[in-house]
């Protein structure tokens, strides 16, 4: 685990600030989620990746394609639904 020798305390809610740079470069953003782990004596927080939802199928897995900059999650047949309807408005055009 690599130190970034930043130091946080912690309020009276329990609550610690994650620094904007940081989450820069992990990036998190506002209201994204984190997971909370503990090993031993250590927490650990990590971004949350849950399953993605294909947008044209409706099929849950964490499995499917991403396109976009992962901002578009295909699974394999949603994929070919895609690329048929794309292919019939490419001779249309």
């Amino acid at each position: 685990m690599k130190s970034t020798g930043i130091l946080r305390k912690i309020d009276h809610l329990g609550r610690i600030v994650i620094p904007r740079e940081t989450r820069r470069v992990l990036e998190i953003a506002e209201k994204d989620w984190v997971e909370i782990f503990v090993e031993g004596e250590e927490i650990i927080l990590q971004k949350y990746k849950g399953y993605d939802v294909c947008p044209i199928t409706g099929e849950v897995s964490s499995q499917h394609m991403k396109l976009g900059d992962g901002k578009l999650a295909l699974s394999p047949e949603g994929a070919k639904q895609l690329r048929k309807e794309l292919e019939q408005y490419l001779v249309r055009a």
